[in-house]
């Protein structure tokens, strides 16, 4: 997921070569102009080709991208999201899977959108970006047909083939070079789409990539270590995959339960990134096994999951399964990223009294007192871009997040504080003003039972008895 830390996309494109600097300034100077998005600006002028734009978006925001002209949407899905919202945001529901939604989106770094179609919908969003232009034109065509009838929007460039393998026809195109055409009713009359709907085809990258030999350890920095990515979704391990990498670790991949079990027996990985839900073997499984082996007990386990969620899991999965870590998703992959690097140095979830998790590098450090002197001065945007800055530098700095959070909820951007105090938490556990701060924010946006949890963990961290009493009848009235 995308944060305050995303890169600039003109960085992105000039580090991919796809523009020159003179190219940058000038699409700059019309976007300026036009008030359009960079990427729009340049698909527009048609000198980058959109799928290159494409991958230069995911990289800037750290999910995948997803061309609209090679999926097939369920028109149904729409009803989880108004026409109004969805031109506003620029927000597509593109595939509706058990509790998942898979949303395309201009901007994923849009996190309030995320969270109130989450709260709304109580299914979990997986963002995909894709080109603003492309959306606002298959948005008003997706809801006409939906109001006409129909049952499916087809993109313009989805192969035969693959209508063919899901039971539709291929139609004509529509006149008027429109960015897809509609199939007419499915034969299932489910209306569900088939298990594999996400494939190949449909997102920039390939999301399936030949199997391939574990990849050497090195002898310096990150390299020396295998992680093993294991998650049936492949754009997940694609995301996960690319995360790591660019951190200099080493990756082998599974998407179940028993390729998982042999990677392990071939490749004695020094980390396993486990998702919960998987075919064949569940995840919990799998641990079990791991955890309880001469052989392979000693290797760190990181479960992700999207049904288990809540700090007494975390903690039920700690006891039970001698899982090392628990990330839930949706998850940010600095988050993911953290938690891989504690377990692989030993460092205990819980605070290590060795380390002051408060302790700041001195550029961070730089960062902090120049946005609480900017606080200070009453100047909360510059404030908050010191911060932002600090973040980039230590993005595990857990005083940075603490007081950007803080900033945030002072200036009403509450989704944005919660998301920063989330953090703050992730990387001190204990501490009890970041837990207080996050149990009235989730208060205030409705969460009652997010908020209930954080109350209970702030019990466990108050000061004083006093404190605890308070804390204690607030939770009776909450209840």
């Amino acid at each position: 997921m995308a944060d305050g830390t995303k890169k600039k996309l003109g960085k992105v494109l000039l580090q991919q070569k796809l523009v020159t600097q003179q190219d940058l300034e000038f699409f700059l100077g019309q976007q300026a102009t036009s008030g359009r998005r960079l990427a729009s600006t340049i698909s527009d002028a048609g000198a980058v080709p959109d799928v290159d734009l494409l991958k230069a978006l995911s990289e800037q925001h750290g999910v995948p991208g997803i061309d609209l002209a090679q999926v097939v949407i369920p028109l149904d899905n729409l009803d989880l999201v108004p026409i109004e919202i969805a031109r506003r945001h620029r927000i597509l529901p593109v595939l509706v899977r058990d509790d998942r939604i898979f949303l395309a989106m201009a901007d994923p770094s849009e996190r309030r959108v995320i969270d109130e179609l989450e709260f709304v919908t109580g299914k979990h969003v997986l963002p995909y970006v894709a080109l603003e232009r492309s959306l606002e034109s298959v948005i008003g065509l997706a809801y006409q047909l939906k109001e006409q009838g129909q049952a499916h929007f087809v993109g313009g460039r989805v192969p035969p083939e693959y209508l063919r393998s899901i039971g539709l026809s291929p139609p004509e195109p529509m006149p008027g070079g429109t960015p897809g055409f509609v199939v007419g009713e499915d034969p299932d009359s489910s209306g569900s789409m088939p298990p594999d709907e996400m494939g190949d085809d449909e997102l920039v990258e390939s999301l399936t990539p030949a199997p391939m030999p574990a990849p050497p350890r090195g002898t310096t920095g990150n390299a020396r270590y295998r992680i093993l990515v294991v998650d049936d979704e492949d754009a997940i391990r694609v995301l996960l995959k690319r995360a790591l990498s660019d951190r200099g670790y080493a990756i082998i991949e599974a998407a179940d339960g028993r390729s998982a079990l042999l990677a392990v027996k071939q490749h004695v990985p020094d980390c396993i990134l486990l998702d919960a839900m998987l075919p064949q073997v569940h995840g919990f499984d799998i641990c079990r096994r791991i955890k309880g082996s001469r052989k392979y007990g000693h290797i760190p386990v990181v479960m992700i999951s999207a049904i288990y969620r809540g700090w007494r899991v975390a903690e039920d999965l700690k006891q039970s399964y001698g899982v090392d870590a628990f990330v839930e998703k949706p998850f940010k992959i600095h988050e993911v990223v953290a938690a891989v690097e504690r377990v692989l140095h030993r460092e205990s979830l819980e605070p290590d009294l060795s380390v002051d998790p408060e302790s700041l590098s001195a550029e961070s450090e730089s960062a902090l007192a120049s946005g609480i002197a900017a606080y200070q001065t009453g100047d909360l945007d510059n404030a908050i871009g010191h911060l932002q800055r600090g973040i980039t530098i230590d993005p595990l700095a857990f005083r940075l997040h603490y007081h950007l959070g803080l900033l945030f909820g002072r200036r009403g951007n509450v989704y944005e504080a919660i998301a920063e105090l989330e953090t703050a938490v992730e990387l001190h556990p204990r501490h009890f003003s970041a837990l207080k701060n996050l149990a009235v924010l989730y208060q205030k946006a409705g969460f009652k039972l997010k908020a209930i949890e954080m109350w209970e963990r702030a019990l466990r961290s108050s000061p004083d008895d006093e404190t605890r009493r308070g804390i204690k009848e607030h939770l009776v009235n909450l209840l």
